[in-house]
């Protein structure tokens, strides 16, 4: 009892020593010591690497799960150690929302297949998505987490001793240089060798620390080189899935479109292809010649094959290209995006597709991959 009662006398008496060390120091009324400026610069650089992570982390965070609702959550899961459940993905929902509504249309209809055939992509996306988070957070978040809530903890609490020791040490000089009697000065000389020797002990085990933040800066790197090859990976998955999506469509938008004419009743129920194809302007009508076995059909032809025809006096517009689109064959026009062609339609010609002039080029472009302009 009596031992508890004296530790408690002795820790309140170096409480209160450093404290009133600190309080002086901060009136300038007490002297003290300063670290080197290599300690300084490697205290300086501990700081900046501990502020720049956590601002990495948390919007690396964002990034990966914007939804803050669902960050808390993660949050919580993660300190209670209890594995977070599996979340489905926005795209993964849209694909779901996506097939029921094609039940629901009608599987066979044209809106119907396109919408099947859109969810699925909406599906590969999202899951492409969950691959990309899991790895993400794997190799980039956990490393920089486990950095702030490791080997920074461990420093910042060998920081705070080496601020206490060498509190009680500017103490000790401070007693040393006020104590007048010889046996005063022999016990403060004393007690500051052994305050000394502790603040020196514990700089060069918070210098050793500090020094270790070259190598976290390696491994953040190596981290760094993985989280960029996975988003790298994730958004070339992404991008060839829309690729194939978007040639699917292009493939069979004329089918669907055909479909949906012989099966609708009104014009308003045509898809928007068709209908954007109808409002060019009327062109003159060529006739057409009766196909006689063995006779070759020349106004076939000339519809067959756009090069050989000539744009119509009247009734051309210009269009701007939205997407790239690769020509199938000879008779096709290929398209950059956001480039500006002249279009026309012919008679006979399917709706969903148009004749494509880029100066001396010229081909068949489907009407799906254009902007019509007034």
């Amino acid at each position: 009892m009596d031992f508890n009662v004296k530790k408690l006398a002795s820790d309140a008496g170096v409480f209160f020593s450093r404290a009133m060390q600190f309080t002086e120091e901060k009136l300038g009324q007490a002297e003290k010591t300063e670290l080197d400026a290599h300690f300084e610069s490697l205290l300086a650089r501990a700081d900046c690497t501990k502020n720049w992570t956590e601002k990495i982390l948390r919007q690396t965070e964002v990034l990966l799960q914007p939804n803050p609702s669902a960050r808390v959550e993660e949050f919580l899961y993660e300190k209670l150690d209890r594995k977070v459940p599996s979340r489905v993905t926005n795209g993964e929902l849209l694909a779901q929302y996506m097939t029921e509504a094609a039940n629901d249309f009608g599987p066979g209809t044209p809106y119907g297949k396109t919408l099947i055939k859109v969810g699925e992509t909406q599906r590969r996306l999202g899951a492409a998505e969950r691959d990309f988070i899991h790895s993400a957070s794997l190799n980039f978040l956990t490393p920089l987490r486990n950095f702030l809530e490791g080997d920074w903890r461990t420093i910042s609490k060998e920081r705070r001793i080496l601020q206490n020791r060498r509190l009680d040490l500017d103490a000790c000089k401070a007693r040393l240089k006020k104590a007048k009697a010889a046996e005063a000065k022999a016990a403060a000389e004393h007690e500051l060798r052994l305050t000394q020797t502790e603040f020196d002990r514990q700089a060069e085990v918070t210098r050793l620390l500090l020094e270790g933040i070259s190598s976290t800066h390696v491994n953040h790197l190596r981290c760094l080189h993985e989280f960029v090859e996975s988003q790298t990976n994730y958004y070339a998955q992404c991008y060839q899935y829309m690729l194939d999506l978007q040639k699917q469509l292009g493939r069979f938008s004329g089918t669907f479109i055909g479909n949906a004419e012989s099966t609708s009743p009104t014009p308003a129920a045509t898809s928007p292809p068709a209908v954007a194809a109808a409002t060019l302007p009327a062109v003159p009508t060529i006739p057409v010649v009766p196909t006689i076995v063995g006779v070759p059909n020349t106004v076939a032809e000339s519809v067959l094959n756009p090069n050989e025809v000539k744009p119509p006096a009247s009734g051309t517009r210009k269009a701007r290209v939205l997407y790239d689109y690769e020509a199938a064959d000879s008779t096709e026009l290929a398209l950059l995006a956001d480039e500006m062609i002249t279009v026309y339609s012919l008679p006979g010609m399917d709706p969903d597709w148009l004749i494509g002039e880029r100066g001396n080029q010229k081909g068949k472009v489907p009407v799906t991959y254009l902007e019509l302009l007034s």
